[in-house]
């Protein structure tokens, strides 16, 4: 029986051969030599399938395990780059779109596969904990001179009695994260948004999108991507209790959208309509939604997303595109073998 990676770099093969005239204007031409852009892919795509939190973890996992050097492409006798010149040239492809490109084309082989459906899709969105801490949530303009704390290193912040918004604080660690909670009465943590679009017939992300986490983000996150989606024909789109409201159940009508959405039952009056919740497709469709949340959970878990160790909307959208890609490889590997 072959080796689990093995499908896998057979797939991120095809897709690098198709993605090579992105990458050829990454490649240094004066100075020293940098890495590869090809071999800096797949082991980005290394640290996502294994978990591993650090660059640093990477090298060192590069440096003993002979399948690590076999998927990225290092000979045997070749160096192990140094932790600072990996993390120098994987800053170059965040600066670029190359995560999308990638994505794209592992989408088409799914798409080659017929592994796609464009007749039921699901929205949803989930928090990503960014990498700033509640103490770097301060005011925008201090009026009064702060004196200087007893333990520089691990300052006392007293939040009592103090409110707190967008509007007069901000991180200084990651000015772009916003604070925002899965729920009420749970804690409010500095987070950003991640949103896909997902096919429901096999569970492949069909489309990922990161942005701030605002109040209404997910749901103008979700009729973006419905707007983006291939094709104009009528289609269902599954949905949860959040996107239960009058404007945008009306405007996904607008977009020939039948919302499958979770109903609210005791809050308020739902705004879906007898006639889309009778038939037998409306269930079918909740039942599908899970498998949205079944990659949200891989992303986090595996995708080491749960906490992100970039800043920045644009740098962890990047990473978030990129970690969906490496979702629909290992996704696409288990449908075919089950299929065979």
């Amino acid at each position: 029986m072959p080796h689990p990676l093995r499908p896998i770099r057979q797939s991120v093969d095809t897709a690098l051969t198709a993605l090579s005239p992105h990458l050829e204007p990454l490649d240094a031409r004066t100075g020293r030599s940098s890495i590869a852009p090809e071999k800096l892919l797949r082991a980005l795509l290394l640290q996502v399938l294994d978990s591993l939190r650090s660059e640093r973890l990477l090298m060192e996992e590069l440096q003993d395990t002979l399948l690590f050097r076999w998927f990225v492409g290092l000979d045997l006798d070749a160096p192990v780059w140094a932790v600072t010149v990996f993390t120098k040239n994987r800053d170059r492809l965040l600066a670029g779109k190359v995560a999308t490109a990638f994505f794209e084309h592992v989408l088409a082989q799914a798409k080659a596969q017929r592994l796609l459906s464009d007749e039921q899709v699901t929205v949803d969105g989930t928090l990503i904990e960014a990498w700033a801490g509640q103490k770097s949530f301060k005011r925008k303009t201090d009026a009064a001179p702060v004196p200087p704390p007893e333990d520089p290193g691990n300052p006392r912040v007293e939040f009592r009695g103090e409110r707190r918004t967008h509007a007069t604080h901000a991180s200084t660690t990651d000015p772009e994260a916003r604070r925002s909670q899965k729920a009420s009465g749970q804690e409010a943590t500095l987070c950003v948004l991640g949103h896909v679009l997902m096919e429901n017939r096999h569970g492949l992300v069909v489309n990922p999108r990161l942005t701030q986490a605002t109040g209404t983000a997910e749901r103008e996150a979700a009729l973006a991507l419905i707007r983006e989606r291939p094709g104009r024909q009528r289609v269902t789109v599954a949905g949860d209790k959040n996107d239960d409201t009058q404007a945008f159940v009306h405007d996904r009508r607008a977009l020939q959208v039948t919302p499958h959405v979770a109903q609210h039952t005791t809050n308020r009056a739902s705004a879906i309509a007898g006639r889309t919740t009778r038939p037998p497709g409306s269930t079918g469709s909740q039942q599908k939604r899970k498998r949205g949340e079944a990659s949200f959970g891989w992303l986090k878990t595996v995708g080491v997303l749960r906490k992100v160790t970039l800043r920045g909307v644009q740098r962890v959208g990047w990473l978030f595109t990129f970690a969906a890609a490496v979702y629909n490889l290992v996704r696409m590997r288990n449908l075919v073998e089950a299929a065979t």
